[in-house]
């Protein structure tokens, strides 16, 4: 029997939400935040260490796995859960945030996209109907629809035209997508910083009908005030009985402030990409471990932190490994990184069932206003 995909609202606290997603291979509580495994690999984890964090789901990349190693061959291979490793939900983004960023490397067209690989250079098409295939092909639980995405910022007429394609492309991508049990197809929200075009594909996508809900075309350089300014109002514009998904936030306080303004779902790579270059996230803040301070700091990085970075290795260590190019200090840090953000999502979903958000808001920011710990 195929058990079939849903979202359940448990509690409100103001506009913050926390919730439930059921699907076949497991549920995502919300808020949830997704970690990146780009080409079917979160760097510098295993995948039953980043199920120990507490991530209930993985993003993936339409993009990168369509170039490499090609979507029908991890078809063949089983899927990309088998393929990777990773037994529980996986959400792929429809591919079009990437094409995007090739910037003079594509040509847009009202059928598509074409473009050259970044990897060798070979001409590629992605339409919104290719998008959804490759998805397909991947197994993945939570589908993107195909969107056109500009950069910001951009004029009026210029978002206006991106907004109406990327809603003609949903419509296409929800036929595409077709009557699929036990997987949910997301419409993506467009219209820049401009409530009115909000609004317009707000209810363009409601008319067409999706299992979730995406705001798409923020953190592309707007900033954290004007992305706040959008998350006002395009969150309410949503149906409030569907997950609501923000794309490619961000940093802990982007996330405690996109919550806060009624966010479901959000991902970004920049828990382990900082990882991979010395940078520790912990609830005081930022901590460059490169720094020579903490090159005799027999203490953890957070000494509250349950992680193995932080229960077994000193700051002493971390810096020795990083300085030393040595592989487990990019290993360490992500991990610790990783939990780090599962931590904050835990404690917000607390708060919220609690009806205290607003003094875990307090708190978070009271905390991180200290700053990290004095060196010895």
């Amino acid at each position: 029997m195929t058990v079939s995909s849903s979202f359940a609202l448990h509690a409100t606290d103001g506009m913050a939400r926390t919730g439930a997603i059921t699907t076949p291979r497991g549920t995502i509580r919300t808020p949830a935040f997704m970690p990146v495994g780009t080409a079917a690999t979160v760097k510098a984890m295993m995948p039953e260490s980043v199920a120990a964090t507490g991530a209930d789901i993985l993003l993936g990349n339409t993009y990168h796995l369509m170039l490499r190693p090609t979507a029908e061959r991890i078809d063949r291979l089983g899927g990309l859960h088998r393929f990777m490793n990773w037994d529980k939900p996986i959400l792929t983004d429809s591919g079009g945030f990437q094409v995007m960023s090739l910037a003079d490397l594509r040509k847009l067209t009202e059928k598509g996209v074409t473009f050259k690989s970044h990897i060798d250079g070979s001409r590629h098409e992605l339409t919104p109907e290719r998008s959804m295939e490759i998805q397909r092909l991947l197994g993945s639980d939570i589908v993107m629809c195909f969107d056109e995405c500009p950069a910001l910022p951009a004029d009026r007429d210029r978002i206006a035209e991106s907004m109406r394609l990327s809603m003609r492309w949903a419509e296409r991508s929800k036929e595409a997508f077709g009557d699929r049990p036990g997987h949910m197809l997301f419409g993506i929200q467009q219209g820049g910083l401009e409530q009115d075009f909000r609004e317009e594909s707000a209810e363009a996508l409601k008319a067409i009908g999706f299992d979730g809900y995406a705001i798409g075309g923020l953190a592309v350089g707007e900033g954290q005030e004007a992305m706040f300014g959008c998350l006002d109002f395009a969150p309410s514009q949503l149906p409030d009985d569907r997950p609501r998904y923000l794309m490619g936030v961000g940093k802990p306080d982007d996330i405690v402030g996109a919550v806060k303004r009624g966010v479901d779902m959000m991902d970004c790579v920049l828990p382990s990409r900082s990882g991979r270059t010395g940078q520790a996230w912990t609830r005081r803040g930022q901590v460059n471990i490169k720094n020579a301070r903490h090159q005799d700091d027999p203490r953890p990085l957070d000494e509250n932190c349950t992680c193995p970075a932080c229960r077994n290795y000193s700051r002493a260590y971390l810096h020795h490994v990083f300085r030393a190019q040595e592989m487990i200090s990019g290993m360490l840090l992500t991990w610790h990184n990783l939990h780090y953000y599962q931590e904050l999502m835990q404690g917000m979903r607390d708060a919220i069932a609690g009806g205290r958000f607003d003094a875990f808001e307090a708190q978070f920011h009271a905390q991180r206003a200290e700053g990290d710990i004095e060196p010895l």
